[in-house]
């Protein structure tokens, strides 16, 4: 029998505020490190940084780690991976703001996914809801656009792989462990770092300086003036993913996934704080928009 508090909203609303708030500090810090270090041995040293705080995890009783079916794990795992590995691209190169934006694009493609690839019905709200998100989309991405090209589209990829990981999470892990999904992700990324570093060792491509070159940089020995951002990301993520387990162990989907978008506050509020870093107001209005679509979709029945 589940304990009472499995249904308790407001508990999952206070865990998944706790997650939002770290993730929205720590990921700030990705534009900083990529001043010095590459995405793909960020990803390498984060994978094994990783392990030991999942191996503890699994040893206190928050789940196991052993998958019942892995190709099912890891083809999740690597849907989500790719998510990853735009969203955190981009975040060398665009406000955080429009690289969460495009990133909780997510459950507009769900729909969509869901819709014309598994031939599920949907209501009218929730067709309002991808128009009023594709207009977010449209607002968001062409604040930027003009400016930085297209690297301002990378959110949006993250989006939509997102999307495919969380279709992947319901319809072919839904008996796995959250930590069993967690390190496969890590693996995948860990994966997707070893092939494209040895791609770059064969092309040899000119690294821009700065945080130009974060995903054509190769293998950094010196990771000293960056090693506190790797470990704060790393330990960081896990107890952010921590408190996102929780809110949806105690309540409903559906209302733990709302707060969810707290993020937009949290994550430009700690960049403004820490760097000065502001949101336009179309950005803003995009925003608003993108949320609106998600809270849509998470309240209304498929067919309503």
């Amino acid at each position: 029998m589940r304990p009472q508090q499995q249904n308790n909203p407001l508990l999952a609303g206070q865990w998944m505020l706790i997650g939002m708030i770290v993730i929205g500090l720590v990921d700030n810090f990705v534009g900083h490190m990529a001043d010095h270090v590459g995405l793909w041995q960020f990803f390498l040293v984060r994978m094994f940084m990783t392990f030991p705080l999942i191996y503890l995890m699994s040893r206190i009783g928050l789940g196991t780690i052993y998958p019942k079916q892995l190709w099912r794990v890891m083809t999740r795992g690597a849907l989500v991976a790719m998510a990853m590995v735009f969203y955190f691209g981009s975040l060398a190169f665009l406000p955080i703001s429009q690289a969460l934006a495009g990133l909780f694009t997510s459950p507009i493609f769900v729909l969509l996914i869901s819709v014309f690839l598994l031939k599920k019905p949907v209501g009218k709200w929730r067709i309002i809801a991808v128009l009023v998100g594709f207009v977010g989309i449209v607002v968001v991405t062409g604040a930027s656009f003009s400016a930085m090209g297209w690297a301002s589209l990378l959110p949006l990829a993250a989006g939509v792989f997102y999307a495919f990981g969380v279709v992947a999470t319901r319809e072919l892990c839904e008996e796995e462990s959250t930590l069993t999904m967690v390190w496969s992700m890590y693996v995948m990324q860990g994966v997707y770092a070893v092939i494209a570093m040895i791609a770059l060792w064969i092309v040899d491509p000119i690294v821009p300086l700065g945080s130009g070159g974060f995903l054509l940089r190769g293998w950094v020995w010196d990771l000293s003036p960056v090693i506190w951002i790797i470990v704060a990301l790393t330990v960081g993520s896990t107890i952010g993913v921590f408190f996102i387990v929780k809110a949806y162990q105690v309540a409903e989907a559906t209302y733990a996934a709302v707060f969810e978008y707290s993020v937009f506050i949290f994550g430009p509020l700690f960049a403004f704080m820490l760097w000065g870093q502001g949101v336009s107001g179309s950005e803003v209005v995009g925003i608003v928009l993108i949320a609106l679509a998600g809270i849509i979709i998470a309240f209304r029945s498929p067919t309503a």
